[in-house]
């Protein structure tokens, strides 16, 4: 068994005569996971740890909701994972939607969706590709399947983002203020370590990848803090049982066979270059937008919502004047509270600083 005082004495150890140190976990589930674990009240005063752009709900735009809905208004069965539901576009959300009428139905896996389209053959099913590398393979998979069972009527509405270009964004904007990051175990399962080696090189950014119990997320915050304390910096693997350094090599073949990347839009971040999945023109015949595109209505919506700040980890939650009043889970006003791996929801749930029920 790890000795989680031990660790934290070393961090603490570390930390001292550091001055602030913001630490920026960029995945979602870190983000529930260390404040399910109460990580935050056990870490030195001047260790402060910010939230990124890890949730792949959060960081997809109004527009691709608006798209979704018109789909789901001309009569296709739009297939979602159940976060997807209440995410607010510029004038309605799929739940609204359902509840007048439109054909939304919740799925655990994209594979799902083969089984619905064979028992649907008179009707056009689309599944929201919406993830990170963690989940595009799974959805690449998808595809190649309903190609081998001769499927006509299976479609994606792709919008897969690509983590490690968005910490190249982030380091290039010079209102980033961060001194390490705790990087997603699961994304790196697929990419490899590899894939983050240039936050060292080119940038000299402390970074390690952890898993998600308590004891593996401060193992990694140690991890970034020896790399401060004694000056060479690393990608250091903390997740080596189950991160490999050129990670899941058949999982990125079924990826790339079907995908290829192109520039991506990010909510808070704007159009990122190169972070982002388009459908091959061998796969065509699956991309909705390409088969059937639809126009959009809705403009874009003002409201005093931040998400897109927390995103960058410009602010915390508590700093929106929404949080907590107008925007709560069940009446979300930005995508951050409405994912259970979003900040501003797990900042509600578990009790932010400053924030009282």
């Amino acid at each position: 068994m790890i000795d989680t005082s031990g660790l934290v004495k070393n961090i603490s150890r570390l930390a001292k005569g550091k001055g602030k140190l913001r630490l920026m976990e960029v995945c979602g589930t870190h983000t529930v996971a260390i404040f399910r674990a109460g990580i935050r009240q056990i870490l030195p005063a001047n260790v402060e740890l910010v939230s990124g752009p890890g949730c792949p709900v959060c960081v997809t735009c109004d527009d691709y909701i608006d798209k979704a809905i018109a789909y789901a208004k001309k009569k296709f069965i739009v297939a979602t994972f159940g976060d997807m539901l209440k995410v607010p576009g510029s004038c309605s959300s799929l739940a609204e939607a359902s509840a007048q009428g439109a054909d939304v139905r919740i799925v655990y896996s994209p594979l799902d969706c083969l089984k619905l389209a064979e028992e649907n053959p008179d009707k056009r099913v689309i599944f929201l590709a919406v993830g990170f590398e963690t989940t595009a393979p799974t959805q690449a998979a998808t595809v190649l399947a309903a190609k081998a069972r001769g499927l006509k009527n299976l479609f994606m509405l792709s919008a897969q983002k690509l983590v490690p270009p968005a910490l190249r964004f982030l380091l290039g904007d010079a209102a980033t203020k961060v001194d390490g990051f705790l990087l997603p175990g699961h994304v790196a399962v697929v990419t490899g370590a590899n894939a983050f080696n240039f936050l060292a090189t080119e940038f000299n950014m402390p970074s390690a990848i952890g898993g998600f119990e308590a004891e593996e997320i401060l193992i990694a915050l140690k991890s970034i803090l020896e790399q401060i304390d004694g000056g060479k910096v690393e990608v250091v693997n903390d997740y080596r049982a189950v991160v490999k350094a050129e990670g899941n090599v058949a999982a990125q073949k079924i990826l790339s066979q079907v995908y290829g990347v192109t520039d991506a839009e990010w909510r808070g971040m704007g159009t990122i270059p190169a972070s982002g999945l388009k459908m091959r023109d061998e796969f065509a015949a699956f991309d909705i937008e390409r088969v059937e595109p639809v126009s959009i209505e809705c403009v874009e919506k003002k409201t005093a919502c931040r998400c897109g700040e927390v995103l960058r980890g410009l602010v915390e939650p508590t700093d929106c004047s929404l949080f907590g009043k107008a925007c709560q889970p069940l009446h979300a006003v930005g995508a951050c509270m409405v994912s259970v791996e979003g900040v501003c929801a797990a900042w509600f749930k578990y009790g932010g600083k400053n924030f009282r029920w």
